[in-house]
């Protein structure tokens, strides 16, 4: 019995300390409130100093460095791809080097104000595997969608799509232009777009690719006039009647084979004369927007965080000369 109060007793001390423990802690925790609040009605005057003066070093620090993005969709023409890549690092590793004699020999009138230039792939997977556009070439749409496959078998399809020797097949491509300060079309995304596009093996490769892309639209014009030829002979003898100038139809005429392979030519010479709309340019630039105002990181934001800045640094100031007078004291 009295090993069994024994337990008891004690228990009830554990029970009573853990208690008054608690109670401490949140007394401590009232205290440290209340001097907050005793502290910051002392500088209730002071913080409002800090915060004016942030907010206005912050909207002036907004107002005299602005920095602008720009983009331009484009799309590389004759395998230029790779051309295109290496054009682009070559800028940018010309404005990091800040030399502005090359920037300005490309044409950009205010070499200065780019801060960098890059370039990247238009995730466009589904056109990729299914171009629409291309009626005629669907074998390659095919093969597109089997090598797509094929790289993903042993890996996640994300990085697949995401890697550079994939997605660097994808048709459309943004550059990405970075500047402190406004800048026009004409005096910078033209000239770099001038730039890419002057080069001689491109060039030539542009006129004997469309050259020969003239020549197969005539070709097939005339297989397609030969077959309307064919076929009103076919109509205008349809009767069964014979005549020695008219070519003689029987029963295994492959009539369906011609209609088809007219359809087919039709639908080929469309598709060419709408990809000759797009191949006046090794590099074709679709569509630019310029001047979009940069809000990532700390840009036009410093009216926010300066006056934050400024009042937890005083408030950091203060904790620091506390905690320095207290232990000078007790070293004394």
């Amino acid at each position: 019995m009295s090993t069994s109060a024994s337990k008891n007793d004690d228990q009830e001390i554990d029970l009573s300390q853990i208690s008054k423990k608690i109670s401490g802690v949140f007394d401590q925790l009232a205290t440290s409130i209340f001097k907050g609040i005793l502290f910051l009605k002392k500088n209730i005057l002071t913080f409002l100093v800090l915060f004016t003066v942030g907010v206005g070093l912050g909207f002036l620090l907004d107002s005299t460095n602005k920095s602008y993005n720009h983009q331009i969709i484009v799309s590389p023409n004759f395998s230029s791809t790779d051309y295109l890549y290496s054009k682009i690092n070559l800028i940018n590793s010309k404005i990091r080097q800040n030399d502005t004699l090359f920037l300005k020999s490309i044409g950009i009138e205010t070499p200065k104000d780019i801060s960098s230039i890059s370039v990247s792939p238009i995730n466009d997977i589904y056109n990729f595997v299914n171009d629409k556009s291309n009626t005629v070439n669907n074998a390659q749409n095919s093969q597109n969608f089997e090598l797509l496959k094929l790289l993903s078998e042993d890996g996640d399809i994300n990085k697949v799509i995401k890697d550079s020797l994939t997605s660097k097949n994808f048709s459309q491509h943004r550059i990405n232009i970075s500047t402190q300060g406004f800048v026009t079309k004409k005096n910078t995304l033209d000239p770099i777009m001038t730039y890419l596009n002057n080069n001689a093996f491109y060039t030539d490769y542009k006129k004997t690719y469309l050259s020969n892309t003239r020549a197969k639209i005539k070709a097939d014009s005339i297989v397609i006039a030969q077959i309307d030829v064919l076929l009103k002979d076919f109509s205008s003898n349809a009767d069964g009647q014979k005549n020695d100038k008219l070519v003689y139809y029987n029963e295994n005429t492959q009539l369906n084979d011609i209609i088809k392979t007219k359809t087919d030519l039709v639908a080929e010479i469309g598709y060419l004369r709408t990809q000759m709309i797009g191949l006046n340019k090794v590099i074709l630039d679709k569509s630019s927007v310029i001047n979009i105002r940069n809000t990532k990181g700390l840009d036009n934001k410093m009216k926010l965080v300066l006056p934050i800045l400024l009042i937890f640094g005083f408030i950091g100031w203060k904790i620091f000369i506390a905690f320095y007078r207290k232990q000078e004291a007790l070293n004394k």
